[in-house]
């Protein structure tokens, strides 16, 4: 797949602290990207940095080949980084005829956007009318007025609610299926597992993990089991040697997978050493339990 975007060895510091510490990562072309990590991990420096609204202090970075960010570039980018800025006293048709206007792009762009975010039927209505998803939901139409090949949103989801942030989610995965590249940062691991195909993850300015979601969850699992004596059925499980870990939490057991077997092989095992179960249930691990174990270590 073609690499849009090349970042290498990219650091910001302000003062004594590292806001962006060294980080590499590429962004392949037709995916979405989520770059996640806690409020202060840098994110948005680093989606600053990118856009040259901020200076890097080492390191370099390209987008379509081409180094650094020219204009000529940010016209093929579309990017809301900060909270919507629109007139509010003028309904929504008329702020994206504006913007329109700037971009140079043809009006008849506005009705193709505004049906695509859901606001079709309120492009009459004034901004100042709308609830906070709505201009959420505008900012992206106007992002996407001059049909740009990359959408960078920094936490697009912020202070929605659920029904908010679903809109959201459907609008982002509508947009890369057209085949846009997406980047997106958020804190919420919900949201990146959900939309992203790929994530970066950074925690105090150092990046952890870059790749695959589907690569990151990938795991063998883990077992949830309960029986009568749990004592005897933790010795067996340590004497079959295929697990890394067991857990007693409660009156279960947690058993984390290091060498894969089948619920039914594992029921089977244990029933012919005299242990019945009371409950077996098997599970993949998720983003946010692999990514608490990654920080966590680092």
């Amino acid at each position: 797949m073609e690499n849009i975007l090349e970042v290498r060895n990219l650091s910001k510091r302000f003062g004594k602290i590292n806001a962006v510490n060294s980080i590499s990562f590429s962004v392949e072309k037709g995916n979405v990207y989520g770059l996640l990590g806690p409020n202060g991990s840098g994110k948005s420096t680093t989606l600053g940095i990118l856009l040259s609204t901020i200076n890097p202090t080492e390191g370099d970075w390209s987008w379509f080949g081409q180094n650094g960010t020219s204009t000529e570039v940010l016209k093929r980018i579309g990017a809301i980084i900060e909270h919507p800025n629109f007139y509010t006293f003028l309904s929504a048709e008329k702020n994206l005829k504006i913007v329109c206007e700037i971009k140079n792009v043809p009006f008849t762009r506005i009705d193709e956007v505004l049906q695509l975010v859901g606001l079709a039927e309120r492009k009459k209505d004034k901004f100042s009318t709308y609830s906070l998803g709505m201009k959420q939901r505008l900012s992206i139409a106007s992002a996407m007025l001059s049909n740009p090949e990359v959408l960078i949103l920094d936490e697009p989801t912020n202070g929605l609610d659920p029904e908010g942030i679903i809109q959201i989610r459907e609008i982002i995965r509508s947009i890369a299926a057209q085949g846009t590249t997406i980047l997106l940062a958020s804190h919420l691991l919900d949201e990146v597992e959900k939309v992203c195909s790929h994530v970066i993850i950074l925690k105090k300015g150092v990046s952890l993990y870059c790749g695959k979601v589907s690569a990151m969850t990938a795991t063998k699992g883990y077992f949830i089991l309960q029986s009568s004596n749990l004592d005897e059925l933790q010795r067996e499980l340590e004497l079959m040697c295929v697990f890394k870990e067991i857990k007693r939490e409660e009156n279960k057991l947690i058993v984390s997978i290091d060498q894969d077997i089948s619920a039914e092989k594992l029921n089977k095992h244990l029933l012919s050493k005299g242990i019945c179960l009371s409950h077996l249930v098997k599970q993949k691990e998720s983003l946010e339990e692999q990514f608490l174990e990654l920080v966590k270590t680092k």
